[in-house]
This record gives structure tokens, sequence and C-alpha cells, in this order.
């Protein structure tokens, strides 16, 4: 059991692991941090957090476990500020979408790679953000990734997986290279595409036409781009040359696309769509 939560960032993905925690029976008291008094207060308000407080330092002191849960932009400065206000056996973890970049931002913060900090990764969400949007069974059934480094305390990997589990989550371990790879392929691109689709059709001047139309597909396949704007910001740059590696390979095959079409190459179209099908069904079963 978690004696002292402390929350660094209490949002969607933070306040549904309070709230989790909470209703699990597997936290004592959870303190939230940020810049914002305000949003602090409506986390308290809702029942998320017990108390907050501003200095980030004097948030995690005492705490057992904090969660470092901010743009990945942020967190050189976040670990900057705690590192040294942490009890002994502390240990912190993060959400960050981008796993190298986080490791470099505490590294460049503390000087080391440090044994208490294991970077992790929740594999859930919605296109909702804000502790509002936070709700207890948003791990359930859901993926974490740990990527602990060689210098990460084994003991510490093991108290932030029983964290996760004890939130519902299935949690898998990789490694961080790897990690930023396969999800560049699966999360990073998807939402580079829906970000770039809906921008492309907001600037044609039959924009009100369109959306008034839009079908269930539309809809669906573009939900993610209401997303944190400044989050996937972050995630681009973080995560750059993997994304970028993803990106050149999707236009690729969209260019095979678009000549089987010029061609009226109704095998090559049909190929194209039966694999993708097979593909899509397989990862349904």
């Amino acid at each position: 059991m978690i004696e002292r939560l402390c929350v660094i960032g209490v949002g969607l993905i933070g306040g549904s692991l309070a709230r989790a925690l909470r209703a699990a029976g597997y936290v004592g008291e959870v303190v939230g941090a940020s810049r914002n008094a305000a949003h602090l207060q409506k986390a308290q308000d809702l029942g998320v957090i017990d108390h907050y407080d501003t200095d980030l330092a004097s948030a995690v002191k005492d705490a057992d476990m904090v969660l470092v849960s901010v743009p990945l932009g942020a967190m050189e400065a976040v670990f900057a500020a705690i590192q040294d206000a942490l009890g002994p056996d502390a240990v912190v973890t993060d959400a960050g979408s981008a796993k190298a970049s986080v490791v470099a931002a505490v590294q460049a913060a503390t000087g080391e790679t440090p044994a208490w900090f294991v970077p992790g990764h929740p594999i859930a969400g919605t296109e909702q953000s804000g502790v509002e949007a936070s709700f207890p069974e948003l791990y359930q059934g859901r993926r974490v990734i740990l990527t602990p480094t060689e210098q990460t305390d084994a003991a510490a990997t093991r108290k932030v997986r029983a964290m996760w589990e004890a939130a519902g989550a299935v949690v898998k371990e990789m490694e961080v290279g790897h990690h930023d790879e396969v999800l560049a392929a699966t999360s990073h691109l998807p939402h580079m595409l829906a970000f770039a689709l809906v921008e492309s059709l907001a600037r044609m001047s039959e924009q009100r036409e369109i959306f008034e139309y839009a079908a269930g597909g539309f809809r669906d396949f573009t939900r993610i781009a209401s997303s944190d704007p400044v989050m996937w910001r972050d995630i681009c740059v973080a995560n750059r040359d993997a994304l970028l590696a993803m990106l050149k390979s999707f236009r690729g095959d969209l260019d095979d696309l678009s000549a089987a079409i010029e061609k009226r190459d109704e095998d090559r179209i049909l190929a194209i769509f039966q694999d993708a099908k097979a593909a899509r069904d397989a990862f349904d079963g």
C-alpha cells in the first residue's frame, strides 16, 4: 500500500490514478502539486486529492510514491525542483508518452540516472483532459509500460508495478528505445494523421458543409484530434526520430495507394484493402 502519493500534474491521467487507488483502498493520502492553485483546488473539491501545494519540493516531502504527469517539455524542471526534497525511500515514476526524452530530462536535472526513478507510460486516456475528466476505471484492463533503466532499483520497479496493478492495469516492461519506436507507430502516428486531416479540412472553403455531413467513420477517426495540443506538440519534439521514420514509411504506403488509384489498378487496391482488413480483424480477435 502507498502511504502518501504525490501527483504532480493532477489531470486525466494523474487524477484517474488517484481515484483508482482510492477505490482499491491502496493509498492513504494523496497530495496534488502544480503551479496552478485554482486547478488544484478544483481537484480537492472533487475529492481527487486530500490537499495540495504549489511548491513542488514541499509537495513531495514524506511521499513514498511520486507520479510526474506533466507535458514532456516540463519534465526536467520538475525533476530539478524535487530531487533534493525526496525522502530516502521515495520512488518516482512518470506518465510520459516518450521515454528517452524523460530519461534525458531526469539525467539533465540530477546529473545521473537515479535508482529511485522508474520511467513509465500508461497507455490509456481519452480525448478529454483535466481533472474533471478523470475517473477510477480508466486503467481497468489497459496496458502500462515500464521502462526501467540499468540503474533503476528493482524494488522501486516492483512498487510501481504493484501500484498500477492495484489500479487495474496490465503492466509490461520494455526497453526505452523499443518503447519509443512502438508508440511512434501505434499512438503518435495516428494522432498526427488525425490532427493533419482535421486541420486540412478546416482550411477548405466548404468546411461548414464538410463537417455538417461528416459520418461516423470521420468522427471515430478524428476523435483524437481533440486531444491536448500542448502535450502532443511536446511528444512530436521528444520522439522526433521515431515519429519521422513512421511518417516516412506511411507516406510511402500512401503514395502506393495513390498510384494504384491513378492507374485504376483494381487488383492492387483490393489487395491493400484486404491486407488491411485481415490485419485489423486479427487485432480485434
